[in-house]
């Protein structure tokens, strides 16, 4: 039987299949959800907004956002079982943990055994409210507080920043993490979607095919970039120089070191998700009056620029931003699945809409066929 045509190392520009949710330009710098830009609905929509119109590819009216806001905050308190066996997990690190706890949810859901689109839905949107707190209070154990129940007047972002924190957030920090989650809600077939939709089309159930995909993003070459963006501000330090900050980035170019936070596979411009994050750290930076993370992290988007000619992707000022609301590097990679979660069960849902058992074809690169087996005693 013949196969396809040969496709590029990690199936680089294959299209895969159809899908309604996202929207990709990347040599204009396009980010679309359901047709609606990613400027557009950072700047004038919240998070829960985002993921209506990615489950239903339009936006919520006023009494439909209602509904959903009421459904989250139902669906936000972790089961108690859920917690204690997040006090009784070893120490392991944010992604391990989100793994195994988002498996343990499944156990606890009263659909779990319903595959109608009605329950697959609700699924959904449990799994949304949820991982946001898994996360947080993970976060929250892990810093030795004890968790903290979730606000039902507060919406998803906010929500996350009180049960991490124990402090209600201001209106600054609340609108700049309701950003980040909305720029790291979707983005077509990545890496964890494409997991999430290959294990959906199994006819799997939603919380497996979210496993796959959290799986999928604790690998570092598709999740942990804005981890690691931190860890090298924090080495070059709070007071780091000009000179240091150029002698430390050229030197690393110099040894051909790879600078997190910098290009993307699909982006040939700036990742439009970028623009935003930028100006949510420097407006962070300024009202806890601690620009450095910023100012430096612009100096050395300046030299990796003319160095290099990259541009920074969505991960290089989450790093400082996240850094400013008081969120420890470990959950950095966890808050992205707080986000991918509503962009993974769209892909999902809309994998098990119209399914097909994905069954791709490997080209065969080894021994000649056909080998002849010879007898052991004569090997």
């Amino acid at each position: 039987m013949a196969v396809a045509e040969k496709a590029k190392g990690g199936l680089e520009d294959v299209v895969a299949t159809s899908s309604a949710i996202c929207y990709l330009d990347g040599d204009a710098g396009v980010l679309a959800y359901c047709g609606y830009d990613i400027h557009d609905l950072a700047q004038n929509t919240t998070f829960e907004e985002v993921c209506y119109l990615l489950w239903h590819r339009r936006l919520p009216t006023r009494a439909e956002l209602g509904d959903l806001q009421s459904q989250l905050a139902a669906a936000r308190a972790l089961p108690e079982p859920v917690l204690r066996l997040m006090r009784s997990l070893p120490p392991v690190d944010g992604m391990d943990a989100l793994r195994t706890l988002t498996s343990a949810l499944g156990h606890y859901d009263s659909d779990a055994s319903d595959a109608s689109p009605q329950a697959q839905y609700r699924k959904a949107v449990r799994l949304t409210a949820q991982l946001g707190t898994l996360v947080a209070t993970w976060g929250r154990l892990q810093a030795g507080g004890g968790p903290i129940a979730p606000d039902p007047v507060l919406g998803q972002a906010a929500n996350f920043l009180y049960m991490l924190t124990g402090e209600r957030p201001n209106s600054t920090a609340v609108r700049a993490f309701d950003v980040a989650l909305t720029l790291h809600a979707d983005h077509e077939l990545n890496a964890s979607t494409f997991a999430g939709r290959v294990a959906a089309a199994t006819l799997t159930d939603i919380y497996s095919a979210v496993v796959a995909a959290v799986g999928t993003l604790k690998g570092p070459l598709h999740g942990g970039a804005n981890a690691e963006v931190m860890r090298m501000l924090l080495e070059l330090g709070e007071t780091a120089t000009g000179e240091r900050i150029d002698e430390f980035i050229r030197g690393k170019l110099a040894r051909k070191e790879k600078i997190s936070g910098f290009g993307h596979r699909v982006y040939k411009t700036e990742d439009p998700r970028a623009t935003h994050l930028r100006q949510m750290s420097r407006d962070l930076g300024k009202r806890s009056g601690r620009t450095a993370w910023f100012d430096m992290s612009q100096r050395i988007e300046a030299l990796v620029k003319s160095e290099k000619k990259l541009n920074p992707n969505v991960d290089f000022y989450s790093a400082s931003m996240y850094y400013t609301l008081g969120i420890p590097i470990d959950l950095y990679t966890p808050i992205f699945a707080v986000s991918r979660i509503s962009g993974w069960t769209a892909h999902i849902l809309e994998q098990y809409a119209n399914n097909r058992l994905i069954r791709p074809r490997a080209d065969y690169i080894g021994p000649a066929y056909p080998q002849r087996v010879v007898p052991l005693e004569q090997r």
